[in-house]
């Protein structure tokens, strides 16, 4: 015999009506659920898809600093070289380079046009020359040696290349040693007398 409380028990109390949901409540209910849901992996698909946009931009940075990047340990040793090419020609004096004598000018002609090709390697590669002569002092760019008045070099600028400084794309690779103008030498005072004006 099979059972029926609601039937079988007459003083059973009936269901409370407020939690007996109708068909309809149950699909309002499961229907926001399952907006949630998709709105939940929404986000994270938007979330997702932005961050492989910026792991594919920081990628193609990365890509590109590598290439522009890749001979800097290279050419910084190969500076050395330049710099003792750049000595030997600063060495000579006037009278070699004016010289006669076949096998002095052969060399002389050669040392120059090796600085020459090696510097154009460089560039070739993405290292230039900083030439900071006359321009204004940047302690990212140069690094200062000594400061000394020069009277035809305003105040801050560069006066006087020590070495050469080099960048490679927008990177400093090595900074120029130079020397900053104090500006024009402070007149001296005249001897034995006050130089400072006297009211009548």
């Amino acid at each position: 015999m099979t059972q029926n409380p609601a039937t079988d028990n007459p003083n059973a109390e009936p269901a409370d009506a407020a939690t007996v949901q109708t068909p309809e409540e149950i699909i309002q209910a499961n229907f926001a659920k399952i907006e949630a849901e998709r709105d939940d992996l929404k986000d994270k698909l938007l979330r997702t898809l932005a961050d492989m946009e910026n792991l594919r931009r920081r990628t193609e940075r990365e890509i590109a600093d590598a290439k522009a990047y890749a001979v800097t340990s290279f050419a910084r040793d190969m500076l050395g070289a330049a710099d003792n090419l750049r000595r030997a020609q600063e060495s000579l004096p006037d009278s070699a380079r004016s010289t006669e004598e076949p096998a002095l000018k052969a060399l002389i002609e050669g040392v120059d046009l090796t600085e020459r090709d090696l510097l154009k390697t460089l560039e070739r590669h993405g290292v230039r020359k900083i030439e900071p002569l006359g321009e204004k002092f940047d302690p990212n760019m140069h690094q200062a040696m000594f400061e000394a008045p020069d009277a035809e070099v305003a105040k801050g600028l560069v006066s006087k290349v020590v070495q050469s400084g080099y960048k490679i794309g927008e990177r400093v690779l090595r900074p120029a040693l130079v020397g900053i103008s104090a500006g024009a030498p402070k007149p001296q005072a005249a001897e034995g007398g006050d130089t400072t004006p006297t009211a009548h």
